[in-house]
């Protein structure tokens, strides 16, 4: 059931209609580990997931605050930010509880720089975006144990 695929995104705009794309087909509970350097477009992404959902409030980093919850689309989006957390502080959030669906309503959980996550979903989709030249960016969708959505 895992899958990939290779997206070359000549800029932004083609960033954030890859995110409206797949805010438009995913459904509640899937888990998005989001990884790339600073200013590969993770943010930008999730901007495009949100505007697929059809939220209207402006989708920020959650660098400072960890998580912003967005309630008012199809699904809720919940955003998350590691960047600055450790294994202990990241274990202490619990949080399972966005993709088990015991504490809050199930939607879409998007986790940025999750390869900090102590653990990982039981199904999720990874994306790994890349920085090139002339702006543009490589992005590879790794489908675990979800079916892949054509994008």
């Amino acid at each position: 059931m895992n899958s990939s695929q290779i997206i070359t995104l000549p800029d932004r705009e083609a960033t954030l209609k890859l995110g409206q794309s797949l805010g438009e087909k995913l459904s509640a509970g899937i888990v998005i580990l989001l990884e790339g350097d600073l200013g590969s477009g993770k943010t930008t992404l999730v901007q495009g997931i949100g505007l697929g959902l059809g939220l209207k409030e402006p989708i920020v980093s959650p660098t400072f605050t960890l998580i912003n919850e967005y309630l008012e689309g199809r699904i809720p989006l919940y955003h998350l930010d590691l960047y600055r957390l450790e294994g202990a502080a990241i274990a202490e959030l619990y949080l399972e509880s966005y993709w088990e669906g015991e504490e809050v309503e199930p939607g879409i959980v998007a986790i940025e720089w999750a390869k900090r996550l102590p653990y990982k979903p039981e199904k999720y989709l990874e994306i790994n975006l890349i920085y090139c030249p002339q702006n543009t960016r490589q992005v590879t969708l790794n489908f675990v144990g979800i079916d892949a959505i054509s994008i």
